[in-house]
């Protein structure tokens, strides 16, 4: 099955990350992906050097791991949290917000008797879709950089994260949910 789904796959994302292509999610997707590319004041024809695709990355990692240690530290003072769950400790929950942001989702507290809903879907969930898209989004930059060997581009940041996660991750776990619903 793997062998038999590695160059549709290849394909699909060659058209996805380039842009170039047209894929059957395009006529509902490409208003999302405007949509997205207006509220993060990201240009999707400009480019970005290694370097700037580096900062955008690790800035994009730095405002994930304070968004989910804020989240994790503050939980008894949010919503969603009936059981009335403390904070995680300082340590703890920069250990669990680094841990998901570099997708190692490295767990050292007892799940749910610990972390609160909200935490759990807006911090830690979040991470399981983005990091996953970081990934691909840096091994789309290694292979355009390999390819563009005299090139100063090798995309941009933004684009890949926002097309990998509408493209692939979205419709992807879309069908995994309803096939663990069945």
């Amino acid at each position: 099955l793997f062998l038999f789904f590695t160059r549709p796959t290849g394909a699909y994302l060659l058209r996805v990350l380039d842009g170039n292509g047209r894929t059957f999610l395009d006529p509902i997707l490409r208003p999302v992906e405007r949509a997205q590319y207006f509220l993060l004041r990201v240009d999707p024809q400009k480019e970005q050097g290694w370097k700037q695709y580096a900062v955008s990355m690790l800035a994009f990692g730095l405002a994930g791991v304070l968004f989910t240690y804020t989240i994790l530290r503050l939980q008894h003072l949010l919503p969603l949290n009936p059981q009335g769950l403390g904070p995680f400790t300082d340590h703890l929950a920069f250990n669990t917000a680094v841990s998901f942001t570099t997708n190692t989702n490295w767990q050292s507290y007892g799940g749910e008797s610990t972390a609160s809903y909200l935490s759990q879907m807006a911090g830690l969930t979040f991470h399981d879709f983005v990091s996953s898209a970081v990934g691909i989004a840096i091994a789309a930059a290694l292979v355009r950089g390999i390819a563009r060997h005299s090139a100063k581009t090798i995309g941009n940041f933004w684009v890949d994260l926002v097309r990998v996660n509408l493209y692939l991750l979205l419709p992807l776990f879309l069908v995994y949910a309803v096939f663990l619903v069945s």
